[in-house]
C-alpha cells in the first residue's frame, strides 16, 4: 500500500508492515421487478418480511448459497472467516481474516466480484450498496489494522489497554483526515442516504475505547494484538482506495506526532461539536479536490481524475429519476470507485 503514498516521509516505518482485516456487509435482493424487493426464502419460497439478525435460522435457509461461498473462498486463497446475519432485510457479513494490508485489500476486491456471481448462480442479486432501502440499515465496510515491526511486535503495543503514543498519533491523523476523506468512503450519491443521524453510521471525527457509536474504535483483548477499527466505509468503496486514505492519514498523524481529543465515552451519535464528514456528494468532491491532506496520500493524477468522474456522475445522474437510480448502482458499486476498477498498483 506504500505506493500509493505521495510525499509521506518514512523515516520510522521504514520495516513497518500493516496488518488488515475487513468487515463485508452485503445484502441479498430480488432486483427481477422495477424495485429493488428482498429476496425468497429458499426454504418457504416465500420474501422476508423482517430482519433477523444473529439469526441461525435465517443462515440456514441461505446455506447452499453460503456453502458456495466458503467453497469459493477456499479456491481463491480469500480467509473468509464466519458469516452472520445482520440487521438489515436478506443482509450479512462474512468478516475476512487479518492479514497484510496489499492482500486484504485484493481480496475484498475479490470477494464483492465472487459473491456478486455466486448470488446470479442462485437466482439472487448481491449489492453493496450503501443503502439498498430507503428506512432499512445500510451496508458498511469496517476495516481494522495494526502495524507490526521487523520483529513482529506491535508498534501500538505498550502492554496496556490504552496503546501507546503512536496509537494515539494514528487515531489522531484518521480523525483529521477523515472529513477531506468523506468522497472516499462515500463514493456515490446513495452512499449519503447512509451517511445521516440515526442511521447507525458515523459520520463525526470520534474515537473511543470498546464503543460502536463513534468513528475510530479501538477494540480490547491481548496488548499484543492492540489495533484500530476504522468505521466510516460504505460498503460501496473501492478498497484500495479506502485503505489507501486510512493508512495514509494514520501514517501522516504519526509522521506529525499529532495528538487526538480526549477519547468519547457514552453514545457518540448525538455528539454534533465536533468535525464532520461532508454532508452530500458534491460538498465530498469539493473538499477532496481542494484538500492539501488527500494530496499527500494520493497523486495529482489520481485526484484530478477521481474529481472529473464523480462530477461527471453528479452532473448524469441529476438526469436519472430518484426511483430508478439503484438500477445502475446495483451492479456498478462492487469492485469500482467512479471508473476505478481494479489495483492502483
Amino acid at each position: 500500500m506504500a505506493r500509493l503514498f505521495r510525499g509521506i516521509p518514512a523515516t520510522r516505518c521504514v520495516s513497518w508492515q500493516v496488518i488488515a482485516a475487513t468487515e463485508m456487509e452485503f445484502t441479498l435482493v430480488d432486483d427481477s421487478g422495477d424495485q429493488l424487493a428482498p429476496p425468497l426464502n429458499p426454504l418457504t419460497g416465500r420474501p422476508l418480511l423482517t430482519s433477523a439478525m444473529f439469526s441461525i435460522r435465517q443462515l440456514d435457509a441461505f446455506d447452499a448459497f453460503f456453502s458456495d461461498v466458503y467453497a469459493a473462498c477456499a479456491d481463491m486463497d480469500i480467509p473468509a472467516e464466519s458469516a452472520i446475519s445482520e440487521v438489515g432485510l436478506g443482509q450479512f457479513e462474512i468478516n475476512l481474516l487479518h492479514q497484510d494490508a496489499q492482500k486484504a485489500a485484493d481480496d475484498a476486491w475479490l470477494f464483492k466480484s465472487m459473491i456478486r456471481g455466486i448470488a446470479r448462480r442462485h437466482g439472487l442479486a448481491a449489492t453493496f450498496m450503501a443503502k439498498p432501502y430507503p428506512h432499512d440499515a445500510g451496508n458498511g465496510m469496517h476495516v481494522h489494522f495494526s502495524v507490526v515491526d521487523r520483529s513482529g511486535k506491535n508498534v501500538f503495543d505498550n502492554g496496556t489497554p490504552q496503546g501507546n503514543d503512536l496509537l494515539r498519533a494514528a487515531v489522531a491523523g484518521c480523525l483529521s483526515a477523515m472529513p477531506d476523506s468523506t468522497l472516499i468512503f462515500a463514493p456515490y450519491l446513495n452512499s449519503f442516504d447512509r451517511l445521516v443521524s440515526g442511521a447507525h453510521a458515523p459520520t463525526g471525527a470520534l474515537w473511543a475505547y470498546e464503543n460502536r457509536t463513534v468513528a475510530i474504535r479501538i477494540p480490547g483483548g491481548a496488548p499484543a494484538a492492540r489495533r484500530i477499527e476504522h468505521r466510516v466505509a460504505g460498503g460501496d468503496i473501492n478498497p484500495y482506495l479506502m485503505l489507501a486514505a486510512v493508512l495514509g492519514a494514520a501514517l501522516m498523524g504519526i509522521e506529525d506526532d499529532l495528538r487526538p481529543p480526549p477519547p468519547v465515552t457514552g453514545n457518540a451519535y448525538g455528539i454534533q461539536d465536533v468535525p464532520q464528514l461532508a454532508n452530500s456528494f458534491d460538498a465530498a468532491i469539493y473538499q477532496f479536490e481542494h484538500s492539501e491532506l488527500m494530496a499527500r496520500i494520493f497523486s495529482p493524477q489520481l485526484i484530478e481524475h477521481l474529481v472529473m468522474t464523480k462530477r461527471q456522475e453528479l452532473r448524469r445522474f441529476a438526469q436519472i429519476p430518484i426511483e430508478k437510480r439503484w438500477m445502475h448502482w446495483l451492479e456498478n458499486v462492487w469492485p469500482s470507485c467512479g471508473g476505478f476498477s481494479g489495483p492502483l498498483h
